[in-house]
């Protein structure tokens, strides 16, 4: 069987160390609340993009190109407008996190607050090498041992309290470098 035609625009390399998502995989329980969240828009279907994006990444933690297919086939669209929408919006990631994924915030008021010391930091704290990375398709870079990643995000709405960054849905304000590692401590003691 030849790979879709979005492997070839969307590369997932393995997430390094110990994977801490499920493959991406059809259950009933997936197709059920496909088919829930699909009844919210009984008019048109293709509006029911973002709601099904964010149930494969929540449970299978990125969005890969059988997903995309999958989504893509759900609501009867080409692949192409599916992947749209995913590289539309930063929030989707296209390759595995880490088991904690860390998204700091980058925009003016985290950034003069110490954001970029602090995504430094993380990264040394965590053995992360972002040099490597290719920011616009796949800005998600892993820890060796795979249970930390990290990523720059756009504001986080938290400009008075920078600098902010969240670990998986757990909001954390004030994080200056030198409290990155007590961060990383409340989550792998």
């Amino acid at each position: 069987m030849s790979d879709s035609i979005l492997d070839a625009s969307i590369a997932s390399p393995p997430t390094p160390g110990t994977p801490h998502f499920t493959p991406f995989g059809v259950t009933p329980e997936l197709a059920a609340a496909a088919a829930e969240r699909m009844s919210h828009y009984p008019s048109d279907k293709r509006s029911a993009t973002l709601p099904l994006l964010h149930l494969v990444q929540h449970r299978f933690g990125f969005i890969s190109a059988a997903a995309i297919d999958w989504v893509a086939a759900t609501l009867e669209l080409e692949p192409i407008k599916v992947l749209e929408v995913v590289t539309f919006y930063p929030g989707f990631r296209q390759s595995a996190p880490g088991k904690f994924h860390l998204r700091v915030c980058r925009t003016l008021s985290c950034a003069m607050g110490g954001s970029h010391e602090l995504m430094a930091r993380l990264c040394e704290l965590t053995g992360i090498d972002r040099e490597q990375l290719d920011p616009h398709h796949h800005p998600v870079a892993v820890s060796p041992c795979g249970n930390f990643s990290v990523e720059f995000a756009e504001c986080l709405a938290s400009c008075g309290t920078a600098p902010v960054c969240m670990v998986n849905d757990d909001f954390h304000e004030g994080v200056t470098a030198d409290k990155a590692e007590e961060l990383l401590k409340a989550y792998v003691p």
